[in-house]
Order: C-alpha cells, then sequence, then structure tokens
C-alpha cells in the first residue's frame, strides 16, 4: 500500500513541523555530529554522549510529525532476528579481528571503559544506563528511520521517497543502503554490511518498520549485556 500524507504519526490537522526529508535527516545528523566531536574531543566522550543522546531524542520528537506512521505487526520475528543479528555481529567480528588485522579497533585510542575513567560508582553506573537507553531506545528508531524508511524509499523514488512503499522490495535499496550503513561503523563495516542485508530482508518480507527497530533494540540490547558481561568496551 502506497504511502499517504494519511500515514503521519499524528493528526493530519497537527501538520508536520519540519520539511519531510529534513526531518528523516536532522536526528541522524544531530548523532553524526555529536559522534563526529567526541572523536575529536575524547576527554569529552562520556558528556558528549550524555548529549548526543539527549539531542538526538528531542529531534525525533520534533520531526515525529513527518514521519510515516510505524507499523509494529511481527513484532515476535523481529526479536527473533534481532537475537540472530546479536550472534552474528559479535561472532563475526571477533573471527575477522582474530584472523584479519585491518578489522580490529584502531590503536589511537583505547576503548572507553567506565570503571577505569569515573571515580565513582554513582558516575559509572549512570553512564551505561544512558548507553543502554540510547543504544536500546534512541538509536534503533533512529537509524531505521534514516535507513529503512527514508534512504531506502528514496533510493526506489528519487524524485519523492514517499511515493515508495516501506518495505517495497528492490535489490538497487537493499545493497546500497546495507553498504551506506556499514560506513558509519568504522571496523565493524563488514559484519556491519551482513547485519543490514538481514534487516533489509526482514523490512522486505514483513513491511514493517517495527520490526525492524525491535531487531535492531535486540541486537543493541544483548550486545550491551554481551559488553557488560565480558568488559570487551571496544564493541561500545
Amino acid at each position: 500500500m502506497e504511502s499517504t500524507p494519511l500515514d503521519y504519526q499524528s493528526s493530519p490537522t497537527k501538520p508536520p513541523l519540519v520539511r519531510d526529508d529534513i526531518a528523516y535527516v536532522l536526528p541522524m545528523g544531530v548523532f553524526l555530529g555529536f559522534t563526529w566531536l567526541s572523536a575529536q574531543w575524547t576527554g569529552g566522550y562520556a558528556l558528549l554522549y550524555f548529549v548526543k543522546t539527549i539531542a538526538t531524542a528531542i529531534a525525533l520528537v520534533v520531526c515525529w510529525r513527518s514521519y510515516t506512521r510505524i507499523r509494529w505487526s511481527h513484532a515476535w520475528l523481529g526479536v527473533i532476528v534481532g537475537v540472530i543479528g546479536i550472534v552474528q555481529w559479535v561472532g563475526m567480528q571477533l573471527w575477522l579481528q582474530h584472523h584479519f588485522g585491518f578489522f580490529r579497533p584502531s590503536g589511537e585510542n583505547s576503548p572507553f571503559n567506565p570503571f577505569e575513567h569515573f571515580g565513582s560508582d554513582a558516575e559509572r553506573y549512570a553512564f551505561i544506563a544512558m548507553r543502554i537507553f540510547g543504544a536500546v531506545l534512541v538509536v534503533p528508531v533512529m537509524e531505521e528511520l534514516f535507513w529503512r524508511d527514508f534512504l531506502w524509499r528514496q533510493v526506489l523514488a528519487p524524485n519523492d521517497f514517499k511515493l515508495a512503499a516501506v518495505g517495497e522490495w528492490g535489490w538497487a535499496p537493499l545493497l546500497f543502503v546495507s553498504g551506506a550503513f556499514a560506513t558509519v561503523h568504522g571496523n565493524w563495516w563488514l559484519t556491519a554490511i551482513v547485519w543490514a542485508l538481514m534487516i533489509g530482508l526482514l523490512l522486505v518480507y514483513t513491511k514493517s518498520l517495527g520490526a525492524c527497530i525491535i531487531a535492531h533494540a535486540t541486537t543493541n540490547l544483548l550486545l550491551a549485556v554481551y559488553v557488560l558481561v565480558y568488559h570487551d568496551w571496544s564493541f561500545w
């Protein structure tokens, strides 16, 4: 079913606050901007992550009326794919890092370890809580709206992305979005391509952006568990 203006998140009597394309790009731009800034100012990583998460969440709220209504069907399949995703992400990345040096984290900056950086438990656990909040609740919504709602449809309908349906099949968006997704994941780029292909196929099968958000959130939550259990901070 083609998307129409009636598919906005809010009532059509309340016009969107931001132009449609800007609404999808703005939260991602905020997130990537602060990510770049934290790479330049490594000493402010914790503070910038807090600001980045809150600013991205605010941008999503401000732009919410512009988004196509999210379908939450096939949530159960999203959870299953998310569980498969964490096995693929950690397993594949560890294998690549073991066999190929260029997949290992850069030696310029050591991974951020909150147990070494902060002097009190309150600070450590406040950061960890914010890190999980961002990874599980903010990032999946922001990224799935950008990658598999906006950019996917933009590839299918360059003149007006809303002319393409959510989850409409095409080799071009599947491959292009997966490749573009990998560009913002550093030394995880090959792992990210495989993960993104899996989520793209989930989108096509279910036509449910909500299922993709749930899969993304599930993978990120389980990745947080892995990091905290094994203290493998390079995955954060």
